[in-house]
C-alpha cells in the first residue's frame, strides 16, 4: 500500500459558537429569553445589568420605524304531554351537606388559593366539605378520577363500580354516590353524555323556572332535533304551543353543554409583546418593548480585578469577558433582527392596521426575505412565539402571513381577509335561511373574490363555523 497527499478544495459551511447563540437567542420567546438572561447573569461575573433601561440601543440598532399613511321536517318520536316526567329519569337527591369528612385537611384553603386550580381539585375540594362514609368517599374518588376536561365521566358507573375491586358495594351504592356528586359545582358535571349534562342543569332550577318541564322533555325525547326543529312541528307533537316551544328552546340555550371548562385547567400564560405598534400624528410607529430584556454592559471593576491576580485568573477573565461581549452582541442581534421583520410586515399591513381583517394583504416569508436581505428560515425564527401589540389587539408576528388568492380584478386577497369577508357575510345573514357554501361563493365573487365552494367549506371549518344546516334558528 502506498501512502498519498491529496490536495481538495471545496466549499463547507461552519456554526461559529457566535453564530450558533445568535440564532438560539432569536428563536426563544419572550420568557424563555428572560430566563437565558437571569441564568447568563448568574454563571458570567463580568457580565451586569444596567439600572437605566431608556437608553438607546447601541450599534445601530433603531428603537423604532416610522410609516407615512398609504395606502322543515316531521320530527319522530312519542307524542307526549308536557308534565315532570323528564325528571324520573334524573332523580333528585339531597344536596351534599357540609361536614368534616374523610381527608378534609388533605387541602387547606391556602393551600387552594395558592395553587393553580383544576377541575379535579375543584371537585375534591368539594368533597373534603362533604359528609361521606369511607366506602362512599372511595367511590367519590374513583368518579372524580374518570371525569374529563369537560366534566364529563370517561367510564360508566357500572365499569367503576366493577373496577372498585369491593365485594359488599352494590351498583345501587354507587349510583347514590353518583347522584349526590352531581350536585357538585360547575352544575352539570359527573354526566355520561351531554343530554344528563342538560338535565342535570335543568334538575337543579327551581320548580317554578318558566319552561323547565318543557325544556326537560325536549331534551330528554328530542336533543338530536332541538338546533335544526321547526317549533311548530315540536308543539305539535309535545301537544303544547309554539310558544311554550320557543320559552324552552331559550331556557336549554342558557345551559353549558361543557361546564367543567369553566374551572380553569393550567395556570394563565401572559402573552408580552415583543414590539409595539403605534399611529402618532397620522403615522404608524414601530418600537421594541424596552422592559423584554434588560440592558446589559460589562462590569470593568470586576474584570480590573481579576486581571490582576493570578495566571488562572486572569485566563478566566479573558474567557468571561470574550463569553460577555458574544451574549451582549447576539442580544443586539436579536433586536436589530426582530425589529426590521417586524417594520417590514407593519409596511406590507398597514391596511389591515387602518380598517381590519378584511384588508389584510397577501403575505409569505419570502417577501420579507427579500427586503430585509435574510433567508426565510431567519425570519421564520424571528416570527415564531414573536407577538405585535397593535390597537386592534396583540397579534404574533405569524398571523400577518397568508396565502395568495386571486380575485376577479385581477388582483390578489389573503386568505385571513376571505375569513373576514365569510365572517361578515354568515353574520348578517338570516338565521331562519342560512346560505349555504355555493351562495358564498356567489356572494364572495359580488366582492370581487373567486373561490370554489370547498375553499369556502375549508375555510368556514377552520373558523367554527357549522354548515347551513346547523346553522338555521327559529327563535
Amino acid at each position: 500500500m502506498k501512502q498519498a497527499l491529496q490536495l481538495k478544495l471545496g466549499q463547507q459551511l461552519t456554526l461559529t459558537p457566535q453564530l450558533q447563540q445568535a440564532i438560539k437567542l432569536l428563536q426563544l420567546s419572550t420568557l424563555d429569553l428572560q430566563q437565558t438572561i437571569s441564568e447568563t447573569l448568574e454563571s458570567n461575573p463580568l457580565l451586569d445589568e444596567e439600572e437605566l433601561v431608556s437608553e438607546p440601543i447601541d450599534d445601530g440598532v433603531r428603537e423604532s420605524v416610522d410609516f407615512s399613511d398609504s395606502v322543515s321536517e316531521e320530527i319522530p318520536g312519542t307524542e307526549l304531554q308536557v308534565d315532570a316526567a323528564w325528571e324520573d329519569v334524573m332523580p333528585s337527591a339531597a344536596p351534599p351537606s357540609s361536614g368534616a369528612g374523610a381527608g378534609s385537611d388533605d387541602l387547606a384553603f391556602a393551600e387552594r388559593d395558592s395553587l393553580p386550580e383544576t377541575l379535579q381539585s375543584h371537585l375534591l375540594w368539594q368533597l373534603n366539605l362533604t359528609r361521606f362514609s369511607e366506602t362512599d368517599h372511595a367511590i367519590a374518588l374513583a368518579f372524580i378520577d374518570a371525569v374529563d376536561s369537560e366534566g364529563r365521566l370517561t367510564q360508566s358507573p357500572e365499569q367503576i363500580h366493577a373496577g372498585l375491586a369491593l365485594d359488599d358495594v352494590e351498583l345501587d351504592e354507587v349510583m347514590a354516590v353518583l347522584h349526590r356528586l352531581q350536585h357538585f359545582e360547575p352544575t352539570g358535571v359527573f354526566a355520561t353524555d351531554l343530554r344528563e349534562c342538560l338535565l342535570i342543569q335543568l334538575r337543579q332550577m327551581s320548580a317554578e323556572t318558566p319552561h323547565r318541564d318543557t325544556a326537560g322533555l325536549l331534551v330528554l325525547r328530542h336533543i338530536e332535533q332541538i338546533p335544526v326543529a321547526d317549533p311548530k312541528n315540536l308543539a305539535r307533537r309535545m301537544r303544547t304551543t309554539p310558544d311554550d316551544i320557543l320559552g324552552a328552546l331559550t331556557l336549554i340555550r342558557t345551559l353549558n353543554p361543557t361546564p367543567g371548562s369553566t374551572v380553569a385547567t393550567e395556570a394563565t400564560e401572559y402573552i408580552v409583546p415583543d414590539v409595539f405598534v403605534k399611529r402618532i400624528e397620522g403615522k404608524w410607529r414601530v418600537e421594541l418593548n424596552p422592559d423584554i430584556a434588560p440592558k446589559l454592559r460589562i462590569n470593568d471593576h470586576y474584570a480590573d480585578l481579576l486581571s490582576a491576580g493570578s495566571t488562572s485568573d486572569r485566563d478566566y477573565a479573558r474567557t468571561s469577558m470574550q463569553e460577555a461581549k458574544w451574549f451582549i452582541k447576539s442580544l443586539m442581534s436579536r433586536n436589530e433582527t426582530l425589529l426590521k421583520v417586524a417594520s417590514s410586515i407593519v409596511q406590507h399591513q398597514r391596511a389591515f392596521l387602518d380598517h381590519g381583517e378584511e384588508a389584510m394583504r397577501p403575505l409569505i416569508l419570502a417577501d420579507i426575505a427579500g427586503e430585509v436581505d435574510l433567508h426565510e428560515s431567519t425570519v421564520s425564527r424571528a416570527t415564531t412565539r414573536k407577538y405585535m401589540h397593535t390597537p386592534r389587539g396583540i397579534y404574533e408576528l405569524k398571523y400577518f402571513f397568508s396565502s395568495h388568492v386571486a380575485t376577479t380584478e385581477g388582483g390578489e386577497c389573503s386568505s385571513t381577509a376571505i375569513k373576514a369577508l365569510i365572517k361578515r357575510i354568515v353574520a348578517a345573514e338570516n338565521p331562519q335561511k342560512p346560505w349555504s357554501d355555493a351562495k358564498l361563493c356567489n356572494l364572495l365573487a359580488d366582492e370581487g373574490v373567486v373561490v370554489a365552494r370547498r375553499t369556502v367549506a375549508k375555510y368556514r371549518e377552520q373558523m367554527n363555523i357549522g354548515p347551513s344546516n346547523e346553522r338555521k334558528r327559529y327563535i
